[in-house]
């Protein structure tokens, strides 16, 4: 009798040799995978990306920190969470044991694990007043540098409530104060290009309107009567500058940083018939058409 092998199934088994490549193989992948992916046993850390890195520098500067295992890795992993491939700057608590993909989704999309600090520049503040504010807030705020650094920029730092973070540089604190004040006063240079004056001549009067009024009520008056001498070629005489009793024009250069209010009323000040002015003990204003009237008002509220 005849036997049918057509149905018969052979099943071929690898040689040895072949399966051992394949396991060793297999083996390589999951230590690689476990090397590459496994958190590094450190401690805490605490990292600070600043806006002007580039990804690529934050990625090896992580690896070399040993907050990852290999840079390249954890770009893979930034790119899967975000799009651009790009990372946010700012400090990032990163605690101890966390996995590179963790870490990516931390810098990939602003989960800084940390709080900022809130700091609030008052309106007025010299170069000077806001170095020594910002060097008592943040670690490694150096004040010399802020200082060289902004030795042109008085006036145009503006006054506003920040969070910065704690290892923020002085760029980037100079960096964010200046951009603000580009934004806050945007709006108004087209009204200031219609008064004639430049930016720099708004911004000077505005500094000393930040220590010549009391407030809103009486910041466009004076602003008004500081400008009327100027036209008339009479000195300032402000108290905030005491080269104005001496020299003629506006200071050489902004006083301070002045705030919003301050700067709208150097645009538009009002016009009235009056040249001088002063503040009472309580800081009520009173306003003179003549010298004359100056001088029985400084009798009468300030003596």
């Amino acid at each position: 009798m005849e036997t049918n092998n057509a149905n018969k199934t052979i099943v071929y088994f690898p040689k040895p040799r072949i399966l051992k490549i394949f396991l060793v193989i297999g083996f390589l992948l999951v230590v690689g995978c476990y090397f590459l992916l496994s958190p590094l046993k450190n401690k805490d850390v605490i990292i600070h990306i600043s806006s002007s890195q580039t990804a690529d520098s934050v990625y090896s500067e992580l690896e070399n920190k040993k907050v990852v295992k290999n840079d390249k890795v954890l770009k893979l992993f930034v790119r899967l969470m975000n799009t651009n491939g790009g990372v946010i700057s700012g400090d990032y608590l990163i605690k101890k044991g966390t996995p590179v993909w963790v870490v990516a989704w931390q810098i990939a999309r602003g989960h800084h694990n940390t709080d900022p600090v809130k700091i609030t520049m008052r309106e007025g503040l010299t170069n000077e007043e806001i170095a020594t504010i910002l060097s008592s807030k943040l670690i490694n705020f150096e004040k010399e540098s802020f200082l060289n650094k902004t030795k042109d920029k008085q006036g145009y730092l503006f006054p506003d409530t920040y969070f910065f973070y704690p290892l923020d540089t002085e760029d980037e604190v100079v960096g964010k104060m200046s951009d603000n004040f580009q934004k806050r006063t945007k709006s108004i240079l087209p009204t200031i290009e219609a008064t004639g004056k430049s930016l720099s001549e708004i911004i000077i009067m505005a500094s000393v309107l930040e220590g010549e009024a009391g407030g809103e009520e009486d910041i466009a008056i004076i602003s008004g009567i500081l400008w009327k001498r100027i036209s008339l070629g009479m000195r300032l005489q402000v108290d905030i500058d005491k080269s104005t009793y001496t020299n003629s024009g506006l200071s050489e250069k902004p006083l301070n940083n002045p705030g919003l209010m301050s700067i709208k009323a150097a645009v538009n000040p009002i016009n009235s018939s009056y040249l001088y002015y002063l503040h009472d003990k309580n800081g009520k204003v009173h306003y003179a058409k003549t010298f004359e009237e100056h001088k029985l008002n400084i009798k009468k509220y300030l003596k």
